[in-house]
């Protein structure tokens, strides 16, 4: 069985993974970087808690030694499910099964000016431009002597309460509270607001109600601005404008309010649900065809449970994976008639805000908990997750050195890489 998969986020390298040296298996892994990127520490990437490299892992590294893995960098431009082909950027493959792991990215809600000024957060490259436009601001707002102007440069808004932006809220509250006035003691930080703005009625909207109140709590007071019921309308690279029409200056706005999935041209429209999500049964099948499927956060599955598609979380996307794994190793073993039907579990949600911080829904028994306890599991557990003996040492280091001198070491400047790519 040829095996192509597209895309090596959460889902499809756990794929991969799963397949590796299985007999009569042979496997194409597809993705336009050679590194699997660990997105839920992204945000300490565009705050300059972590480097890069922390959260990033060799491909190749991984599969050292898998006889049937081969890796391709190329963009896959379309698939032609009636010729069991797909036209990339190299050449075309072939496959007995494609497996569609592309993944999401940013959604704008087809809001031309807001894709073209506001900064996503979907990437390891797209993190350190925040990161590298924070750094710029605070160096340019040293120049500035009009107050109104001032405001402007040094006020950021996020769009979008979710676990993304509460925790990148809560770190670039810490950076202003912490850092910043001794790397820029020329500037009065009391005049830089941080606005974390969420359409509906509170944050965390996925997690408790508990966790939703403890979040928004620990938020304002880190001192962060907190709108919930509103929505940003329109950004000019300037202001922001929200619904009501009332107007924030600001140089900076980060977009966490939406994703869409990344779907492949050559997928019939009608297979697309909400959200840009592709339509899969039980068993992660597209519907229609017997070799093609889609897993992770481009996958829309409707069960019981879940009538309104999965959670686009990163356990959801490894689960779906070793489910398929399991399936697809009996296809070849002759065990064809013998498919399992997916199932999510779901173990809790956990979110964090600053230091000692944080807010954990665990399922089972099912509680709440709070503060520093809840930060220790969320490290913990993201510790665990992490690719690589080093990369989790060097992570490890950085939090206990930030943790007991409140400072980070890794708010650096790369000018070439600030300049904005021509398109």
């Amino acid at each position: 069985m040829k095996v192509v998969i597209a895309g090596s986020g959460f889902a499809g390298l756990q794929l991969a993974k799963r397949l590796k040296n299985k007999e009569d298996i042979e496997v194409l892994l597809i993705d336009e970087n050679n590194y699997h990127e660990f997105q839920p520490l992204f945000y300490q990437v565009a705050t300059g808690g972590l480097d890069a490299s922390n959260i990033s892992f060799p491909l190749r590294k991984i599969f050292q030694g898998a006889k049937n893995i081969t890796i391709r960098l190329t963009e896959i431009t379309e698939i032609k499910p009636q010729e069991n082909t797909i036209v990339t950027g190299l050449e075309n493959f072939s496959y007995d099964v494609l497996v569609i792991a592309t993944g999401a990215d940013t959604n704008f809600f087809n809001n031309a000016r807001l894709k073209e000024n506001a900064l996503p957060m979907k990437s390891t490259s797209e993190a350190l431009r925040i990161r590298h436009h924070l750094i710029q601001n605070m160096e340019e707002a040293l120049e500035i002597t009009d107050k109104e102007q001032l405001i402007q440069k040094l006020n950021v808004v996020i769009a979008g309460g979710g676990p993304t932006g509460v925790e990148l809220s809560g770190a670039i509250a810490e950076m202003r509270n912490h850092i910043l006035p001794k790397d820029y003691p020329e500037i009065d930080f009391k005049l830089m607001n941080i606005y974390l703005v969420e359409g509906s009625p509170r944050t965390l909207a996925s997690m408790s109600e508990k966790s939703s109140a403890q979040s928004r709590r620990y938020l304002e007071k880190l001192g962060v601005k907190v709108m919930t019921d509103t929505h940003v309308k329109d950004y000019d690279g300037n202001y922001v404008t929200l619904a009501e029409a009332s107007t924030i200056p600001a140089k900076t706005v980060i977009w966490a309010a939406g994703i869409k999935g990344n779907v492949p041209a050559g997928i019939d429209p009608a297979l697309i649900a909400k959200g840009n999500r592709i339509k899969v049964d039980r068993l992660n099948k597209v519907k229609g065809f017997d070799n093609i499927y889609a897993i992770g956060d481009v996958a829309y599955m409707e069960t019981p449970k879940y009538p309104h598609g999965h959670p686009q979380v990163a356990n959801v996307a490894i689960n779906q994976a070793k489910n398929l794994a399991v399936n697809l190793i009996r296809q070849v073993t002759g065990n064809k008639h013998y498919q399992d039907e997916f199932e999510y579990h779901d173990k809790g949600s956990l979110a964090t805000v600053g230091k000692n911080l944080a807010v954990a829904d665990i399922a089972k028994p099912k509680i709440h908990v709070g503060g520093a306890l809840a930060w220790f599991i969320w490290m913990a557990l993201h510790l665990v997750l992490i690719l690589g003996v080093k990369n989790r040492l060097q992570i490890f280091i950085n939090w206990v050195y930030k943790y007991f001198t409140r400072d980070q070491s890794l708010r650096l400047l790369f000018k070439e890489f600030y300049k904005q790519p021509d398109k």
